[in-house]
């Protein structure tokens, strides 16, 4: 959207398509659904840059192999350049044994739960009483919110390979958890690994003090749930029962090491097990390996030949290493281009710096007749027609909010009320239109 706000008020004509029917990203499935402040203003600036005349809007469409278009079908389109911003839709892991059994969900998968997209929104998340969330960033933050808030789960632990110094989460977002932190348990937690935090210079008592200091604003407190830390703690498998459901982690103890300005968490070959229910891996994402973009170790391949434009021309430009060349027209931004990178000002600002390095590239190109246009168009339609792919356009869409408005949020629902599958959704958007 970004990226459609930008070239489109340069005056180019945009065409968006999205996988989702409505649009946002995970700005729509991603931000915490009970934020309906700062959701409604990304809405109200999303839907700005749908109504310009020369932004076109097709949802419920997807790209990649066995999907509603290839890239090559894109590609054959007409259009003078393709950015592709489809975000991180593949899943990372740590690769233990035993994260396949029942009770390990991926923070992917669960944040899409509660936020209701179709495909996860109706999809049972058996939690148990105790659930390890694996990471200490702003997702886990979530998870444990949405664990204790609302599933009023018994006790949540987020688990670290590092120590507390390196905990990832942003201060601010911590308030919607901390009151439910276990801080007689923090406590005990930071002197079990006295000795080697202050092996490396770091001062436990300043840490706790600075992690106990998050609680001063705390949002009210609405279950009994214990949230607590386990830091210095490498999980190496998931240990099943004889229904192959999870009983325990088994944890390697690790110590810090410096490594140059960091640290890095080293195992001590010292195992023991740790009884959970279930387990969420929140470690990062990785790209769609099957959009059909050259891909290498979880990302989409980028010029690895810096122009000296600022921003690079080529950290943006998709790049075949067979051929040694670009794809000429097509660019990457946001997760699409750097996995997990940011919050959405970050991914605003890639957006915006990928239309400056198109904007380059379209300048070096003939002007496109309105005739041209047309046709693009035209085939693309023709396509989604014979593919029989149910697009929705802004028109859709706002059949599709007037009959969300009239519905109250309940059940599961957090926030504004979603309906949960696109069958609904599609329902809804052509009755009202038909009228």
């Amino acid at each position: 959207m970004s990226v459609a706000n930008v070239l489109s008020k340069a005056g180019h004509e945009v065409i968006v398509l999205n996988r989702d029917i409505k649009f946002g990203g995970l700005a729509e499935y991603g931000i915490f659904p009970s934020k309906l402040k700062l959701r409604g203003g990304l809405k109200k600036t999303y839907w700005d840059i749908l109504e310009r005349p020369n932004v076109h809007y097709f949802g419920n469409v997807s790209v990649g192999a066995n999907k509603d278009l290839t890239v090559e079908q894109l590609r054959s389109l007409g259009a003078s350049a393709i950015v592709f911003s489809t975000g991180a839709q593949g899943t990372k892991t740590i690769g233990v044994e035993g994260d396949s059994a029942q009770g390990v969900f991926h923070a992917k998968d669960v944040v899409y739960h509660f936020n209701r997209l179709p495909g996860f929104g109706d999809r049972p998340f058996d939690m148990g009483k105790h659930v390890a969330v694996i990471g200490v960033g702003d997702v886990m933050v979530d998870i444990a919110h949405w664990l204790s808030r609302y599933k009023k789960v018994e006790r949540v632990t987020a688990i670290a390979r590092r120590g507390p110094a390196e905990r990832k989460y942003n201060p601010k977002e911590i308030r919607a958890i901390c009151a439910n932190l276990d801080q007689e348990a923090l406590a005990k937690e930071i002197e079990r690994i006295r000795p080697r935090l202050e092996a490396v210079g770091q001062q436990p008592d300043a840490i706790l003090k600075d992690m106990l200091a998050e609680c001063d604003k705390c949002e009210p407190k609405v279950s009994e749930t214990k949230f607590g830390f386990r830091f210095l703690a490498s999980p190496k498998r998931v240990l099943v029962d004889a229904n192959n459901r999870v009983r325990a982690l088994e944890m390697e103890e690790t110590k810090l090491e410096p490594k140059g300005e960091d640290t890095a968490a080293v195992g001590l070959k010292q195992f023991y097990e740790f009884p959970v229910d279930s387990v969420v891996f929140a470690v990062g994402d990785k790209v769609d390996e099957t959009v059909g973009l050259p891909y290498k170790n979880g990302v989409f391949v980028t010029n690895p030949n810096k122009t000296g434009n600022e921003p690079d021309d080529a950290l943006f430009q998709a790049y075949d290493e067979a051929s040694g060349q670009v794809l000429p027209g097509v660019f990457l931004a946001g997760w699409a281009r750097k996995a997990s990178e940011g919050l959405v000002g970050v991914a605003k600002r890639d957006g915006e710096w990928c239309a400056e390095v198109v904007s380059r590239y379209l300048a070096g190109l003939s002007p496109v007749t309105r005739a041209a246009i047309e046709s693009s168009m035209k085939r693309l339609t023709d396509l989604l027609v014979q593919r029989k792919t149910a697009y929705v356009d802004a028109a859709g869409l706002k059949a599709l909010q007037q009959a969300e408005q009239g519905q109250k949020a309940s059940g599961d629902c957090i926030g504004e009320f979603k309906y949960v599958t696109n069958q609904e959704m599609l329902g809804h958007i052509y009755a009202i239109r038909s009228k």
